[in-house]
């Protein structure tokens, strides 16, 4: 039987409680989860890849069923790459329902004989209002970001 493999896509500038409760919650879906720190061409990231990285790593380093990766490129070509035969994604609301189906119907264009599907998780209710855009506006603005990212991900004062 082939390994259930996920990839769960994103930029995490920075990642959330949001993110981390869907990873969570799709530990028992999956043989094998790889978090890909991607950089989207149309986002300016607050934090280096580096940074991304590293706080990730410290967050799941208990769960052996996950991999950290950085990749470049369409996520679905990073799927054929790794063997993974889902991608894995959060949904808050209804624009990111509408946002996630048209990249869900490009990729079934892009591979028409692929079996890579995509699953959809939706976040829990009191984490839906959390995203990386408000949390880096939290911090630009001297705010308490800490209550929306997992504990590892602190910011040095001398960042700003």
């Amino acid at each position: 039987m082939n390994n259930r493999i996920a990839i769960f896509p994103g930029t995490f500038d920075p990642i959330t409680i949001g993110h981390y409760d869907i990873i969570i919650r799709s530990l028992n879906l999956f043989d094998k989860i790889i978090i890909a720190i991607g950089n989207n061409s149309e986002k300016n990231n607050m934090f280096s890849i580096k940074k991304r990285k590293e706080w990730i790593k410290k967050t799941f380093f208990q769960f052996p069923k996950i991999e950290i990766e950085l990749f470049k490129g369409l996520t679905i070509f990073f799927c054929k790459k790794k063997k993974a035969q889902f991608i894995l994604r959060g949904i808050r609301n209804q624009l990111d329902f509408e946002f996630e189906k048209n990249i869900y119907y490009a990729n079934k264009e892009l591979y028409k004989n692929s079996f890579i599907e995509t699953i959809f998780i939706f976040s829990s209710y009191d984490k839906s209002h959390i995203s990386s855009c408000m949390v880096r506006d939290i911090i630009k603005n001297g705010g308490n970001y800490t209550i929306f990212v997992p504990k590892y991900v602190r910011i040095n004062k001398k960042f700003f």
